[in-house]
């Protein structure tokens, strides 16, 4: 079991380039079971997920070959399977991403319930029930979805909430269904776009990506082609963020600062100075961190999955900010692993309330899940003396090479493989 070791107090400074986005890779590498041809994905992180999802895609009976360099091939022109058994996705749920398009191009599929972070209740009813208005037979047994379908057909689905994975299942089934789908209150997040962008360059019509309306006109076929996975959002969040915490001067080579206004806002009332170009973004920091508020909310709001970071650089700015936590109920797990710091930090129900103090103090932290683990990180970077932050697993599913990123801009940082 590996642990990243920080030892606190440095300034970052320098540039971090930014990976591709993992929130956009996974399900572009599910688009390629759309397609008979080779569907080529550049920019491809090196994650845990993303080696799952292949991993799952040769099952299905697509080649995959990895270039080593980001490049991704994936040819379907048959598939030998239609299941995704537990075993193989039990960690992730963005597995549930295959079911759209096996049950659009096979006509049935059978797709463990997903896992992945214990951060609450991530209902995967909204796919289904929009499958089902399209025409497909859905069960739900001994832990498995099994949908059965002809050709799927045309619908107006109108969703409950903007759920990300829940529209980009719907829109990539969709895009091989006979007629006309409309998805109303769709996630508007920049993957979503992104996805529809590369489903329309190998011959699908989607319209709305972004808003909340899509509209797609189903075609017979999807062809082949190649596509460049957008930067990760996330991971320029949680690098700004670092960089805060520290006083630092850090150039995110990459970063999209249209993606990220509502962060780029908090930071900037916090008290970084941000400037943003067509090379990326860059954070510096000379006066104190100043105390904010915010909600976390679907996009265009502050991103659910950058909350536990900027609960860590609150957690030594001046006065106390209050942050509530409105699209996952579960999701304040790092609060009490941060107060092992020294943090001040009181929950009731959703609502967080951080009263900054002065310094964190390192300590021995175990991260509950994905985004928690790099809260860990930006805390540990703050902190004085020596932090160990253990099951560092969840981090490897979401951030590529943290450490070695970290330490390029002045970071006392590295990771140890404890004995078994």
């Amino acid at each position: 079991m590996d642990r990243i070791v920080i030892q606190g107090g440095r300034r970052l400074a320098g540039e971090v380039p930014i990976s591709g986005a993992k929130n956009a890779a996974l399900p572009l590498l599910a688009s390629t079971l759309l397609s008979r041809d080779e569907c080529v994905i550049s920019n491809v992180p090196r994650l845990q997920d993303v080696t799952t999802i292949l991993k799952l895609l040769r099952h299905l009976g697509a080649a995959v070959r990895e270039e080593g360099n980001g490049v991704v091939g994936v040819a379907a022109p048959s598939l030998g399977a239609t299941d995704a058994p537990y075993e193989m996705v039990k960690t992730m749920r963005a597995s549930i991403l295959v079911l759209g398009p096996l049950v659009a191009r096979c006509g049935e599929a059978t797709v463990s319930l997903p896992g992945g972070c214990a951060i609450g209740a991530r209902p995967v009813n909204l796919h289904l029930n929009g499958l089902e208005r399209m025409g497909a037979q859905v069960a739900i047994e001994h832990g498995y979805i099994r949908v059965k379908a002809g050709r799927l057909h045309g619908a107006r689905i109108a969703l409950d909430l903007p759920t990300v994975t829940g529209t980009e299942n719907l829109l990539m089934a969709a895009t091989l269904a006979d007629g006309v789908t409309t998805i109303e209150h769709a996630a508007r997040e920049p993957e979503i776009v992104d996805l529809a962008n590369a489903l329309i360059a190998r011959g699908a019509r989607i319209s709305g990506a972004g808003t909340d309306v899509i509209t797609i006109e189903g075609v017979p076929a999807l062809a082949g082609g190649a596509y460049r996975v957008m930067p990760d959002r996330i991971e320029t969040g949680t690098y700004l963020a670092a960089a805060a915490v520290t006083g630092g001067d850090v150039f995110l080579r990459g970063g999209v600062g249209g993606h990220l206004e509502a962060v780029l806002s908090k930071l900037r009332e916090a008290g970084a100075d941000i400037a943003v170009d067509a090379e990326g973004i860059r954070l510096r920091r000379t006066g104190p961190l100043r105390a904010v508020d915010f909600e976390t909310a679907p996009h265009p709001g502050f991103p659910t999955d950058m909350q536990a970071q900027m609960m860590a650089l609150l957690s030594i700015a001046e006065g106390a900010s209050v942050i509530t936590e409105s699209v996952f109920e579960s999701r304040l797990t790092h609060v009490a692993e941060l107060r092992r710091m020294g943090a001040n930090i009181r929950v009731d129900g959703n609502h967080a309330v951080v009263r900054g103090v002065p310094h964190l103090s390192g300590a021995p932290v175990m991260a509950s899940d994905l985004r928690a683990s790099a809260c860990l990180v930006v805390a540990g970077l703050a902190a004085e003396g020596e932090t160990h932050v253990l099951r560092v697993y969840h981090l490897d599913r979401g951030y590529e090479r943290m450490e070695d990123k970290l330490s390029r801009v002045g970071a006392a940082i590295y990771r140890r493989r404890d004995a078994a």
